[in-house]
Parts: structure tokens; C-alpha cells; sequence
């Protein structure tokens, strides 16, 4: 019997899907960012520090438990194996923390938000596996929001795309692609919220 092969539907899916994860995301808002606000120099001195301590290390990580059978995908798609993964990004997002206070004397108010959201997720985990692709997307449009409403609109937008790409690819249900947008908004009020006041 032939095997049946995907659909266009699925296969754009799946590109934007893999595209648009939580880093890919993230370093995407990063060089907006750097662009907007920063020099060459000033850009490098604040993001290498980031690039160093937590992106790369959740890469090598995501590899390393994927080569060696510990996480079935890269998406950590199993409940289970997804309870080590938030606890070594969380590591890792302190230990940046920890590292920009000490070197600049200020607290990274981006990654603190970030380690909130972790921690939100990783309690929702015990419960129901929400998808972090859209979570992640939703904090990062509010990111964007922040310094353009233009480019927070458009984010708002490929979040809800990728959400709806995870229940095609069927990685998550709809109640956890629900769940995961729902964790994201409640942060990103807050971290939103929390700006508008900083800045009056």
C-alpha cells in the first residue's frame, strides 16, 4: 500500500513551525532590537553575553538529549521530557541574570520576564503540555509591542499562525495551544504593564 504523503498544508506548516520556534524568535527580536537601539559595539557587548549563556547552551542541549534518546524531537514534544528542559533553560537564564547584574549593575528586565514565563509554563506542565512555540511568540510580539505597535501587531499575527501550525503538525491539541497563549498574555500584560510604569 502507497503511504500517503503530506499535504501542502502540512508541509508550510511545518516550515513555519520550525521557523518561528521560541529561539529563532527570540534572536529575530534581539537584532530588531540591536538595529533599533544599539551600535555595533553596544549591540555585541549586550547580546554575546546572551548568545553565550543561554542560546547556545539550549541548542547543544536540545542535540545532545535528541542524539542520545533522552528527548524524542527537538520540539520536546512528550510532557515528561519537557520538565528537564524548562529547568536547564531556567539555569541558564539565572545564571545570565546573575551575570549581566554583576557585570552592569541592573537587571536584565527582557530575560527576568523570560524566566517568569519559563515558570508559568513549568507549573502548566504538571498539568497540561502548553505549547511553548505559541507562548513564547505571544511574550515575543509583546516585545515588539514595546518598541513599535506596527511590529507587535505583525508578531501578534505569526503567533497565532504558529499556533495554528502546531495543532495541524498535531504537536499539541487545541486546549494547549490555548493554554500556552493564555500563560503568555496574562505575562505579557504584566511585563507591559511593568514597562509603562518604569518609563513614567
Amino acid at each position: 500500500m502507497e503511504e500517503k504523503q503530506p499535504s501542502l498544508i502540512h508541509n508550510i506548516s511545518k516550515v513555519i513551525s520550525n521557523f518561528f520556534n521560541p529561539l529563532v524568535s527570540l534572536l529575530l527580536f534581539y537584532i530588531y532590537l540591536s538595529i533599533r537601539q544599539y551600535s555595533f559595539k553596544d549591540s555585541l557587548s549586550y547580546f554575546l553575553p546572551i548568545l553565550l549563556m543561554i542560546m547556545i547552551p539550549v541548542i547543544v542541549w536540545l542535540i545532545w538529549n535528541v542524539k542520545t534518546g533522552r528527548y524524542t524531537n527537538m520540539d520536546v514534544s512528550n510532557r515528561m521530557q519537557r520538565k528537564s528542559l524548562y529547568i536547564f533553560i531556567g539555569v541558564c537564564v539565572v545564571s545570565y541574570l546573575g551575570f549581566n547584574y554583576f557585570k552592569n549593575g541592573i537587571i536584565d528586565f527582557v530575560m527576568l520576564f523570560i524566566l517568569i514565563l519559563l515558570f508559568a509554563m513549568q507549573i502548566s506542565n504538571f498539568y497540561i503540555k502548553s505549547s511553548m512555540h505559541t507562548s513564547f511568540n505571544i511574550f515575543v510580539a509583546a516585545l515588539f509591542f514595546n518598541l513599535s505597535t506596527g511590529m507587535g501587531i505583525i508578531w501578534l499575527g505569526i503567533a497565532t499562525l504558529v499556533g495554528i501550525t502546531r495543532v495541524i503538525l498535531k504537536r499539541h491539541t487545541l486546549m494547549e495551544v490555548l493554554m500556552g497563549a493564555g500563560i503568555a498574555f496574562m505575562v505579557s500584560f504584566i511585563y507591559l504593564y511593568c514597562n509603562i510604569q518604569f518609563q513614567q
